[in-house]
């Protein structure tokens, strides 16, 4: 991505991610933030989470499974049945936790680009039940 484009991105963060239909959770360590995620709506019923991180100085802790835990109460709240989410094959460490929190594989979706399809890949899990 290049610069102009990511700094927009950035700019953008808290309208795209804003209540009621989104939402940004930032995770502590010794009252000192260590990780953070961002939801928006994806389509009825349907959220999506991205961006989501956790420090090197705060893995260990379960900074990453509270932040999902909180995320999907304030998700049922919204009304979302379903969240989704995609990552870079590359992002390995994750993954594990993903799988632990019920998360499965899911098909790409229609029209995402195929030459990016080996590199990223998408999961999804129900919220209710």
């Amino acid at each position: 991505m290049d610069p102009e484009r990511f700094a927009q991105v950035l700019r953008d963060l808290p309208e795209l991610h804003a209540r009621p239909r989104g939402g940004i959770f930032i995770g502590l360590v010794d009252d000192q933030p260590a990780g953070c995620v961002m939801y928006n709506e994806q389509s009825a019923g349907v959220a999506e989470f991205n961006r989501m991180f956790v420090s090197e100085a705060g893995r260990g802790y379960g900074v990453g499974r509270r932040l999902l835990n909180r995320m999907f109460d304030q998700m049922i709240e919204d009304g979302y049945q379903k969240v989704i989410f995609s990552s870079a094959i590359f992002l390995t460490h994750a993954r594990a936790m993903y799988e632990a929190a019920g998360f499965t594989d899911m098909a790409h979706p229609d029209g995402f680009p195929n030459e990016w399809k080996p590199y990223v890949y998408f999961m999804e899990r129900p919220l209710l039940g």
